[in-house]
């Protein structure tokens, strides 16, 4: 599995309850510019429309050697699960959730993005674990200042 993108800040601004796997439609030259690395996922996020889920937002940048007459780099994009897991999913929104892209890799010469169930954090939530991050960095500096 090759990781083509991933969405660090996704990690820092949600609380990620859960991750799935899912296939996106592209055409031929956004396939050949994804695998380029030509992808951001940044500002992306997955909603569902018609009872089909589709990644809004996702920008997959024009394949030097395609096309670009009438190419939209920010077109919505399907993603491909089972009913069972739409369904699912569906009954998460209504709880209040989110869904939106963690990463954009290649498995077995398919692209897949992996989607997460996720909650906005709240402000002091993000203060808490930037001072746990620095606790364990301090923790760390010292314990390895001790062992020389």
């Amino acid at each position: 599995m090759k990781v083509v993108v991933q969405n660090k800040r996704a990690y820092y601004d949600y609380q990620i309850f859960e991750a799935l796997e899912a296939g996106i439609v592209l055409a031929g030259s956004e396939v050949k510019s994804v695998k380029m690395g030509r992808v951001s996922i940044n500002e992306s996020f997955a909603r569902f429309r018609g009872g089909e889920l589709f990644l809004f937002n996702a920008h997959i940048a024009p394949y030097p050697a395609g096309v670009k007459a009438g190419y939209d780099p920010r077109a919505l994009r399907k993603l491909l699960l089972k009913r069972q897991e739409i369904d699912r999913l569906v009954g998460r929104m209504k709880e209040g959730l989110t869904l939106l892209p963690l990463k954009v890799y290649i498995k077995y010469g398919i692209i897949k993005v992996e989607i997460a169930v996720a909650r906005p954090k709240k402000k002091y939530d993000k203060r808490e674990q930037l001072k746990k991050k620095m606790i364990t960095r301090e923790v760390e500096k010292t314990l390895g200042e001790w062992h020389l």
